[in-house]
């Protein structure tokens, strides 16, 4: 596969883009079952093992993606499954929190700038620069003049950052707001889950529709053929950590990667 068999995930003007009509229980190109789904996850994690390996030593590109939904969508689930056997040396998660005194003191792009990868590196951030016109417009924590011109600066640090040989994924983790109850709900009753809830999410979830609207102006402004947005239905985590697993090895594979040749022939050294 290739990236052009998801074109019916991407997101772009009239094609779900509409949030409330896009379905985030699994389509019909995904398997039925968890087992059968978690056999072909396997599969796609021996690929993606070789795939990151080629590309952490070929060296040409930067590689990063992108993971934003509602609270409970699973950004860290599908982390922790999708990216499981790669080479930590090569791969590496940025989380971005409520920023920091210290970050406030500088312009917003300045925290996500610095966690860029480097060639050869798959940097993966677990929410992004798009709270800053996400969060930040829904809590009314600056006002819409400021804001507003986010959507421009984003589209052209994005586009230095491909212009630098980056490859930018991102992905949108949608889930309906029953699911999220249900997962808020084992969060509660759960003693080993009691550490994930943070009454905070409840504020944000009191803000579902204001939500969904941001997030759709984000898509129409920011979802360009040089980064573009995947909606993935993740209501079943095992639907939703094959299908962000299938676009990542396909992304890796229209790389056409292959080990760096040599400039010696290797049969002709002996070793004693």
């Amino acid at each position: 596969m290739n990236l052009k068999y998801f074109n019916r995930y991407l997101i772009k003007k009239g094609r779900n883009d509409d949030l409330r009509k896009v379905v985030s229980d699994p389509w019909d190109d995904l398997p039925k079952s968890k087992s059968e789904a978690n056999k072909e996850l396997h599969s796609l994690h021996i690929r993606l093992g070789d795939l990151q390996q080629r590309f952490f030593v070929d060296r040409r590109k930067k590689l990063l993606f992108v993971l934003q939904g509602m609270d409970t969508s699973g950004k860290n689930g599908t982390i922790k499954h999708v990216f499981r056997g790669v080479n930590p040396q090569g791969v590496h998660v940025a989380s971005f929190e409520k920023p920091s005194t210290r970050e406030l003191n500088h312009d917003y792009l300045w925290r996500v700038h610095k966690r860029t990868p480097s060639n050869g590196e798959i940097m993966i951030f677990d929410r992004s620069h798009y709270e800053d016109v996400l969060a930040v417009r829904v809590n009314n924590l600056q006002p819409e003049a400021i804001w507003r011109k986010r959507y421009r600066h984003i589209n052209d640090f994005e586009q230095l950052l491909v212009d630098e040989n980056t490859v930018i994924i991102k992905f949108f983790l949608h889930i309906d707001k029953t699911t999220q109850k249900q997962r808020l709900q084992e969060r509660l009753d759960i003693p080993a889950k009691n550490w994930k809830f943070d009454p905070s999410d409840i504020v944000a979830r009191s803000k579902w529709d204001q939500y969904f609207e941001a997030y759709e102006e984000v898509f129409e402004k920011t979802s360009k053929p040089h980064a573009p947005w995947y909606v993935i239905p993740a209501n079943k985590k095992w639907a939703r950590n094959l299908l962000v697993a299938r676009i990542v090895v396909a992304c890796l594979e229209d790389m056409q990667l292959s080990y760096p040749k040599v400039d010696y022939d290797p049969s002709s050294v002996q070793i004693d």
